[in-house]
Order: structure tokens, then C-alpha cells, then sequence
């Protein structure tokens, strides 16, 4: 009977058999948690945490209940440049070992394995192609042994993958076989032509992965040089209907990825036309709302686009005279300057702003302070009785910064003599550019 009782208790044990996910970080002195994330389509959802050993390793356990598809794993701050993503199948543990001078490789666990040996043989033969271009080589046999080998390959691991939750990682990454011998410059037209061809945009698992990002990151940026404005606009329309009709969440992540990489080459002709074509109209019916936002406030404050206005204070004869931007008229250009007395690096330049524009009688500076208190701001103005000096009290929630779309401070912008807005300068360096 006691025998019975046993194997009675033991039961549900075997029922919940857990799998694990495992790691080693190396070195270990550098990383102290992993933490694990269940990835969707559109978000990342907390499973659990682990505290890494002296050696480096953790393991968290995950049972039958887990869900197959896409986790990640996030060991650094920030959480969105320090993780990677990874395929559990919910049958079997998956193990890995990371470092920072090596990377990343799988250790347990068929799919990633799989996806990893395929990736890694994919760019041999791409290497190789590439260096017959590089090598200007005419030779058709060697160029049809190369395309051999690339069609062989995809076709060996689309048959090992069959059945895997990997085959359809391997399957949207099919590559363009050539028919023939085909020159450098007829190879790159067509590579990027069918470059999304095999891409399930609609796909769950793809959408929950990194891969349609970096995919559609490579096809807008990646695979031509020299791209003109034109050709940029082309890429982002041809990629829209290529993901075709609905998918809305999908497409504003993806548009709103490609805005911001625009927005950050400093290109808001670019930035501006996929706002003003897809991504404002997407924000708004996924109700993104700090997105549509932010979109709103960078055309708004495009080069060529008149300042938008705010009251201000001027001191005429003696006496304080209440205006606005737009009503100001005491020069030819203005330098609007937005700080905070609290800012090191605010502290720092305005002094040699104050320098460089010495002999420059025909700027004037509006400083513009965010502040959460009054009184150190009105010490330090002080130091600059020649500047026009507005209070912003609230800081970073001063409904004015908001409307500039202040990050940072300081931040500078040039404005002409009717306040449209001539140029933004990143730092001191650039400033002193502009106005040259």
C-alpha cells in the first residue's frame, strides 16, 4: 500500500515535468541577472528572473503550461540594446553560453541550433558571392558552383527544419537564386526585388521575433549605396504594399522603427513623408498617442517651419513690455536657447555662447529656462543681461519644451527674422557652424 501511495505522489511530478532555459554569461563578473520575456506581436510579457551564479550560469525553469514561440532573454540595462531572442518549442530545454567577446551560441535546444548552423552557413556562401563580385570574376562555371551551393543549402535545412517552429525563420530568409551568370549590378537590382518575397508579414512568430525588423531594416538601408531621397520614398512604398492589406500593429512598429532611423540621419524631408503617407495614420488607429504626438511635434518644428509662438518679456527704455516670439522684432536673426540653471552642461556653454555671439549684433538670444523653482534660475540669468530670458517653470511637462520637443538640454534653434526656424544645431561645434 505504501508502495502504491508513492508512485501516486510521484504522478503529478512526472505530469509537470519541466523544461529549463539555461545559460552561461561570460565574464561573469560582468552580468548579475537574466531576466525572461515572453515575446508577442506586439509586446514583451515577464516570465521570470534568475540570479547568475559566480560562474556566470542560471537556469529558470519553465513547465508544461509555458507556450511555444519567441522568449528573450534581457541580461543588461538598457533592456532594448542588451537582449536577444530565442525560439522555445515547449518540448525540450534550451541552453546557451554568452560573451561579450564571442557572442552568442546555442548549446540545447533543436530549433535555435538549427537557425543558428543555417544562418551561419548562409553567409559563407554569401561571403563567397560577394567576393567573386569583389574579384571581378567572369568565370560562369565557378559563378554556377557558388549558386549551386546556395540553392543546395536552403533546400538541406528547409528539409532538416520541416516540422520545426525554425522552418519558418528559414523559409521567409529564402535567397534569390539566380537562373544564370548575372553582372554585380543586375545581382544587387534583383536581390533586393525579392528580398521580401518570402516574408509572411502576418506571421505570429516572425512578428514576435527581431527578424522582420532586422529584414526590413537591411531592405530599406542596407542594400543599396548611395540612395537618393527618391529612392528612399520607393523602398517605403514598395514595403507597404508588400505587407499588404491589415496588419496595422505590425506596421506602425516597423514605420515607426524606419521614422525614427530618418529622424536620427537628420533627414526630415524623409521622416516627414513617411508621417505624412503612413505612420501619423497608423498611430492613430493602433491609438498610440505619445507616438502621434511626437510625429506631430518634429513636423512642426521642421527646418523652413515658423517657430511656434510663446509669450515673452522685453525691457524697452527701462520699462518691461509683455509680447510674443512672434511679435518680437529687435533683430535680424534669434538664438533660442532652451536650459535649465540646474544643467552642467547648460552652465558650461552658455558662457561661450554669450563669447561667440559678442560681436554678432544682429542675433539675439531668447533663453528660455526650465526650471522646477524660480530662484537659481533668476541668480544665473544675471550673467547674461543682454539675452531675453523666459521663465518655463514645470520643466520637462512645460507645455512650451513640449511643443518643441525638447529632450535635452541645452537645445538650440536659429531663427530668422519672421521666427521660421533656419537651423537646429546639435551641439556648441554645430552651433558655431551655423552661424558662420
Amino acid at each position: 500500500m505504501k508502495k502504491l501511495l508513492l508512485a501516486l505522489a510521484l504522478i503529478p511530478t512526472f505530469i509537470c515535468a519541466q523544461n529549463t532555459i539555461s545559460g552561461i554569461f561570460s565574464p561573469a563578473e560582468e552580468f548579475t541577472y537574466a531576466f525572461l520575456y515572453h515575446a508577442t506581436p506586439t509586446n514583451s510579457d515577464y516570465v521570470n528572473r534568475a540570479q547568475l551564479g559566480v560562474d556566470g550560469s542560471f537556469s529558470i525553469p519553465l513547465d508544461s503550461t509555458a507556450t511555444p514561440g519567441i522568449y528573450k532573454i534581457v541580461y543588461a540595462l538598457p533592456p532594448e540594446e542588451n537582449n536577444f531572442d530565442f525560439i522555445y518549442n515547449g518540448k525540450e530545454s534550451v541552453a546557451f553560453t554568452f560573451s561579450l567577446d564571442t557572442g552568442l551560441e546555442f548549446t540545447d535546444g533543436q530549433d535555435n541550433k538549427l537557425w543558428a548552423s543555417y544562418t551561419k552557413s548562409m553567409d559563407m556562401v554569401n561571403r563567397t558571392i560577394s567576393n567573386f563580385y569583389t574579384q571581378e570574376s567572369t568565370d560562369k562555371k565557378a559563378y554556377a558552383d557558388i549558386i549551386k551551393t546556395l540553392e543546395d543549402t536552403q533546400s538541406a535545412y528547409e528539409t532538416s527544419a520541416e516540422g520545426t517552429l525554425a522552418s519558418v525563420f528559414i523559409k521567409a530568409n529564402s535567397p534569390y537564386i539566380p537562373q544564370g551568370f548575372e553582372d554585380l549590378s543586375t545581382y544587387s537590382k534583383n536581390l533586393k526585388r525579392t528580398y521580401l518575397e518570402h516574408v509572411d508579414f502576418s506571421n505570429p512568430l516572425l512578428q514576435s521575433s527581431d527578424f522582420l525588423v532586422d529584414r526590413v531594416l537591411a531592405y530599406i538601408f542596407g542594400m543599396t549605396a548611395n540612395t537618393t531621397n527618391d529612392t528612399y520614398k520607393k523602398d517605403v512604398d514598395d514595403l507597404m504594399e508588400t505587407i499588404g492589406e491589415g496588419q496595422i500593429e505590425i506596421k506602425t512598429i516597423l514605420f515607426e522603427m524606419i521614422w525614427r532611423r530618418f529622424k536620427s540621419m537628420n533627414n526630415p524631408e524623409l521622416a516627414n513623408y513617411v508621417t505624412d503617407n503612413y505612420l501619423l495614420e497608423l498611430s492613430k488607429k493602433t491609438s498610440y498617442d505619445a507616438l502621434t504626438e511626437q510625429l506631430i511635434t518634429y513636423k512642426t518644428n521642421t527646418i523652413g517651419n515658423k517657430a511656434t509662438n510663446f509669450d515673452l518679456a522685453v525691457t524697452k527704455d527701462g520699462t518691461t513690455v509683455t509680447t510674443t516670439l512672434h511679435d518680437l522684432d529687435s533683430a535680424n536673426q534669434y538664438l533660442l536657447i532652451f536650459w535649465s540653471s540646474g544643467c552642467g552642461h547648460c552652465l558650461d556653454e552658455l558662457p561661450k555662447v554669450k563669447t561667440m555671439l559678442a560681436d554678432k549684433k544682429d542675433i539675439k538670444v531668447i533663453a528660455f529656462g526650465l526650471e522646477d523653482e524660480p530662484d537659481s534660475w533668476q541668480t544665473k540669468i544675471t550673467d547674461y543681461p543682454d539675452f531675453i530670458h523666459v521663465l518655463g517653470l514645470g520643466k520637462w511637462d512645460n507645455p512650451t519644451a513640449n511643443a518643441y520637443g525638447i529632450e535635452s538640454t541645452p537645445s538650440y534653434f536659429i531663427l530668422d527674422k519672421d521666427k521660421h526656424i533656419i537651423a537646429k544645431p546639435y551641439d556648441l561645434e554645430a552651433l558655431e557652424k551655423a552661424l558662420k
